[in-house]
């Protein structure tokens, strides 16, 4: 959610802080700006809508400089306007910010008695006209951010820049990612490593509550308590950071491609051949008497779908919570309860505050994360990466199957060391595993028939998804999918519930796509099919060639997928639940890759 990128260098900056905010459009956002310092006079210029927008601008408005701030703004106070828009200034000093100031309200009054009043909608700006009060009161830039730090509640990250001072940048980051990229006289600051992937490869990551004093030479980094700390400054591989959509429209269809090859090598980081091997210290499993799994979105239907391996698998109770409700609720935590947590980027907010929540209470906090340096990860007891590689869209695809692969590997696991599953049992379905990458190969194949389909999806203002056991959470992906990126309404039911109400939106215009691979729930799922067909209702059923040849003809559409062993099926019914959405979408014209309202990392609760 939004996007920070600072710079100290020794070029023009204006064209280096829009290439980099580039990098961050995956964020989300629906305003940008930036601001420099040239012969030490602050200016900046805004924009609202994409990034070519601030690009044209800049044409015609150069803004010379070798210092300066950006930003892509999500808008959460305020309309996404010029004047909401970040950089926001005050007198002398300009800021970026992702977060929430909570206290803006009270902070605001209180200017006003001083006779400071707003000239936006923004929690933001009232960051910068605190900051210039306190300078006009002869504080310098250095002691007027640090005090205004201090005055701040709720989640930030923030750079500032000031009229006067171009050697000198302050960041601070509290609740909100924020880096540090060191080059050759020359510093940065970025919310996301991707942003600074290119300018450099070494990365100092600050820890919540540090703040910096940055210049072209130097960094001095204090932690919350004020105290002078050092950081370990790391190598990124910038390779990995550098994105393209090779050959691909969309960025969600080269991840959704890529998936067989992500998921091949997912597997080879934890299968070898005396089994599943994970990072130390481990997790031992006979110790466990109870695993609570917290994660949002997409990543809380991963979850939902790992709650019936583990149960089913290594007879592990378990507890799936939205990580919005879980610490508002403020559940007990036993003894012998393990947390896990799950996050693509590693930084999502309420994610990140559930964690914290169980720190002390549960015996041990585990992560499932694609970004291994994120707060997520370095909180957590262990860390355990799902190799997916960068995943750019904001509509989770290949995140969510490697997701999937890593948690179906630590309920394997657990059976094991459990004594609910043999060794040989365990050995067949690895086996079947590692075969999956060929099979979710060959199950591109239907590309064009979900393409075919889509397209009398798209006319649609309703669609249902329906699906049982394992295709239960499958649903609610598929729907979830479908809503984010195509923007048409769309709902998912365990199919025994069809008849306790959802039956009752069934006509002829309301498509009800059915998951239901030939498994142990098969029968059931199609007797709820027929109670749609009866009432007029179009049925998509995606099955396999079995279940497709039991179902016979009826359907309004069949899309046939290989056949695989049960308990492997959401890992290759992911692909429809994304190939419905996408097709979907691109029939509507939407912005497959940047949804509107959407951002790809919620760091705000």
């Amino acid at each position: 959610m939004c996007g920070i990128v600072g710079v100290l260098g020794q070029h023009e900056v204006a064209p280096i802080l829009v290439d980099a905010l580039r990098r961050l459009e995956y964020r989300g956002y629906d305003s940008a700006g930036i601001a420099t310092v040239n012969n030490g006079k602050l200016a900046r210029r805004r924009a609202v809508g994409k990034l070519v927008n601030l690009s044209d601008l800049l044409v015609h408005d150069p803004l010379p400089g070798k210092s300066g701030i950006g930003h892509t703004r999500w808008a959460t106070h305020g309309a996404p306007t010029t004047d909401n828009a970040h950089p926001h200034r005050a007198g002398d000093v300009a800021v970026v910010h992702n977060g929430i100031i909570e206290n803006y309200k009270a902070l605001r009054a209180e200017l006003a008695e001083a006779g400071i009043e707003p000239q936006t909608e923004t929690d933001t700006e009232t960051i910068a006209l605190l900051t210039q009060h306190l300078l006009s009161q002869g504080k310098t830039p250095v002691e007027a951010a640090y005090a205004t730090l201090e005055r701040l509640d709720g989640a930030f990250a923030l750079a500032f820049l000031f009229d006067g001072e171009e050697d000198l940048m302050i960041a601070a980051r509290k609740g909100s990612p924020l880096a540090i990229g060191h080059g050759d006289d020359e510093m940065y600051v970025g919310s996301d490593a991707f942003a600074l992937a290119p300018m450099t490869d070494q990365i100092t990551y600050l820890e919540e509550g540090d703040s910096a004093v940055l210049t072209r030479t130097s960094v001095e980094i204090r932690d919350e308590a004020g105290r002078l700390v050092n950081r370990e400054k790391k190598t990124i591989q910038v390779d990995a950071a550098r994105v393209d959509k090779g050959g691909y429209k969309h960025f969600m269809a080269k991840e959704i491609a890529e998936q067989p090859s992500v998921l091949s090598n997912a597997l080879s980081a934890y299968v070898t051949e005396h089994g599943i091997a994970l990072p130390d210290p481990g997790i031992d499993f006979t110790k466990i008497d109870r695993l609570v799994m917290v994660a949002c979105g997409t990543a809380y239907y991963a979850c939902f779908t790992a709650k019936y391996w583990f149960e089913r698998l290594a007879k592990l109770p378990v507890e799936v919570d939205i990580a919005s409700e879980f610490r508002y609720r403020e559940p007990p935590i036993s003894k012998g309860t393990a947390a896990l947590f799950v996050s693509q980027s590693g930084e999502t907010a309420d994610t990140l505050a559930a964690l914290r929540y169980c720190e002390g209470k549960a015996d041990k906090i585990y992560s499932v994360v694609n970004v291994q340096e994120s707060s997520i990860a370095r909180e957590s007891d262990l860390a355990l990466p799902i190799h997916a590689g960068a995943e750019i869209g904001v509509a989770s695809t290949k995140a969510f199957t490697c997701q999937l692969n890593v948690l179906l590997l630590l309920a394997l696991k657990a059976a094991v060391e459990r004594g609910t599953l043999s060794q040989e049992e365990l050995e067949q379905i690895l086996s079947d595993l590692r075969s999956l990458p060929g099979t979710l190969n060959a199950a591109m194949d239907r590309d064009a028939d979900f393409a075919n389909v889509s397209k009398k999806l798209s006319e649609a203002r309703d669609v249902l998804f329906l699906g049982r056991g394992l295709m239960y959470p499958l649903a609610h992906e598929g729907a979830l999918k479908l809503k984010e990126i195509s923007y048409i309404h769309a709902e998912a039911y365990a199919s025994g519930e069809l008849k306790h109400g959802p039956i009752a939106l069934i006509d002829k215009h309301v498509p009800v796509v059915v998951f239901a691979p030939k498994d142990s729930l098969f029968e059931k799922t199609v007797s709820n099919m027929q109670e749609v067909m009866a009432r007029g209702g179009r049925v998509l059923l995606v099955t396999d060639s079995a279940g497709a040849e039991a179902a016979g003809a009826e359907a309004w559409r069949t899309i046939t997928m290989p056949q695989v062993p049960e308990i492997l099926t959401p890992l290759l019914y992911a692909l429809p639940a994304q190939l419905l959405a996408y097709h979907t979408a691109v029939a509507k014209g939407t912005d497959v890759d940047q949804p509107r309202n959407l951002a790809k990392s919620v760091t705000v609760e």
